[in-house]
């Protein structure tokens, strides 16, 4: 398996690519009004109800491919269908060229994109490119020490979300990788097997339902975001639910990859899926025609990123990594972090610096990429046998953002994916002067959910009460300075209603026994001072 932004060199002959691949695109969906009608057909009512939040029509892409369409493709001799898209109308064939070609004598058929560019009669052709993959650990832990993941999550702010419970409870991301083995047996998953949050996967690969199979890629993925390991790792967002998809084949790199990708992009949004995750990235396959050249990086060209922003419109937010391949000729970010919805996510080490292998921008059209950073050199992680390990790479910088959305979203259920999404750019420490190694930098979620919340800002260098308003319990963060303050809450008229030394392991408070109304808050140490106002519910 090409683990993201690896090397390897294959010794290729003429005669390994007489077979090629290519995209047929249809152009009708003779089925559309039933669908339309009959939504629950092609989407659950949690995917209904995520349009519905977000005021998204359905629409044609919706709407399945036609099958009819596709068994006569099936039936040409020579012709092997290998993926479809309804997003896209399309179907992934593999064929001679003269087999592939004959397609277009269909009347149904619009167009014939062959992987490899040169052989189209005419248009363009949607590229493929090759996933490599990081392996990196990443931990986290709710309301408690966070043991050696401790850095991963404090440069995000993401304990003061943790510390309000907002841990993905409630949202649902899919997985797409390249196996799962392991997370039916190894212990830093049994959390995620005894509360059901396992909620099912596929092996779009292999065409069968068994997703605890392949390489361990996905496995070390998962465990940034839903492994616990007491006192050793905790993910990102252990509260949320996760569909497992296996969309990378390991034996090879083809474009049929990308599409399948977008299969499991759609099936996860059929399900309900918030967030889909993908620590691959695309850019060379085995057959160098079918590879991209930094010019085709615009978000536009290839199949899979076409999908994630469909994916996108749907009201999916989709995390990506950026890729590793910053320490090479070629340093710029793959497919799909190219696209324009995707949250593509750098890498940076334990002391927020640039790694010497993150993926830089911009995306050949000149937008600013990656988007943003998290730590991606020396995560914690769990192997396939549930040995903590530690890992390096975008692949793991990736789920360990989208696990924060996850936490994010959770927080602030109404917005919608777009909101979510700048919520988290504008959160970051280089918003106001983005770069092409940082992009806008590394977000603070503690902001983000400040901000999304409209609350006192939370900030890593900042005095924070939250929530506000608030109902039993408050909780303060204090300035890193301090260790301990006091804190007294009063009536509008200045009666003193509670009075409470907090330190920095010790920092809520109970307001049970206050009645609902507005009250004026004073804390103070020694060289600080803070009063402002809370509500009481």
């Amino acid at each position: 398996m090409r683990k993201i932004y690896l090397f390897v060199f294959l010794l290729i002959t003429s005669a390994g690519f007489s077979q090629e691949d290519a995209w047929i695109y249809f152009n009708t969906k003779p089925s559309f009004q039933f669908y339309l009608d009959t939504p629950l057909q092609m989407l659950t009512q949690r995917a209904l109800d995520r349009r519905t939040n977000q005021n998204i029509a359905l629409d044609f892409k919706d709407v399945p491919i036609e099958s009819s369409y596709i068994n006569q493709v099936k039936a040409v001799a020579g012709i092997t269908v290998m993926a479809k898209s309804k997003w896209l109308n399309a179907i992934h064939v593999r064929g001679t060229q003269v087999n592939v070609n004959s397609l277009g004598a269909f009347s149904f058929v619009s167009k014939v994109d062959f992987a490899d560019k040169s052989l189209n009669q005419t248009g363009k052709i949607a590229k493929s490119s090759k996933i490599k993959k990081v392996n990196k650990t990443k931990k986290t832990k709710i309301n408690y020490a966070y043991g050696t993941s401790e850095n991963q999550i404090q440069m995000l702010n993401g304990q003061l979300l943790h510390q309000q419970n907002y841990t993905g409870s409630g949202k649902i991301i899919a997985v797409l990788d390249a196996g799962f083995p392991g997370v039916n047996t190894a212990q830093p998953f049994q959390r995620l097997r005894d509360n059901n949050q396992i909620l099912g996967g596929y092996n779009f690969v292999l065409r069968n339902p068994d997703f605890y199979t392949g390489v361990s890629h996905g496995t070390a993925v998962l465990s940034s975001m839903g492994g616990y390991k007491e006192n050793s790792l905790v993910g990102t967002a252990p509260d949320a639910s996760y569909y497992l998809f296996i969309t990378e084949d390991d034996t090879s790199e083809n474009p049929v990859e990308e599409s399948l990708w977008v299969e499991a992009a759609e099936k996860a949004d059929s399900l309900g899926v918030d967030i889909i995750n993908t620590s691959l990235g695309y850019f060379e396959y085995d057959n160098p025609a079918y590879s991209y050249t930094y010019s085709e990086m615009n978000g536009t060209t290839a199949f899979m990123s076409r999908g994630a922003v469909i994916a996108f419109s749907r009201g999916m937010i989709v995390v990506a990594s950026a890729g590793n391949s910053g320490g090479t000729s070629d340093p710029h970010i793959a497919v799909p972090a190219d696209a324009t919805s995707v949250i593509a996510v750098g890498a940076v080490n334990a002391s927020e610096s640039l790694t010497s292998f993150s993926s830089i921008g911009p995306s050949s059209d000149g937008r600013i990429k990656p988007d943003v950073m998290a730590q991606g050199q020396s995560d914690v992680l769990s192997d396939e046998f549930g040995n903590i390990v530690v890992g390096d790479g975008t692949s793991f910088s990736s789920p360990i953002m989208a696990g924060m959305i996850a936490c994010l979203w959770q927080a602030n259920p109404i917005k919608t994916n777009e909101e979510i999404r700048q919520l988290v750019i504008k959160s970051a420490d280089r918003f106001a002067t983005p770069n092409n190694q940082y992009g806008y930098g590394i977000p603070d979620f503690g902001l983000a959910v400040s901000n999304g919340l409209s609350l006192d800002i939370f900030s890593k260098d900042d005095f924070i009460i939250y929530p506000n308003p608030a109902s039993d319990f408050i909780s303060i963060s204090l300035p890193l300075s301090l260790d301990r303050a006091t804190v007294a809450i009063y009536t509008i008229l200045g009666q003193k209603v509670l009075d409470k030394e907090i330190t920095t392991q010790s920092a809520s408070i109970s307001l049970k026994a206050l009645s609902k109304g507005m009250y004026i808050y004073k804390v103070e140490s020694n060289s600080f001072s803070k009063t402002g106002k809370i509500i009481k519910h």
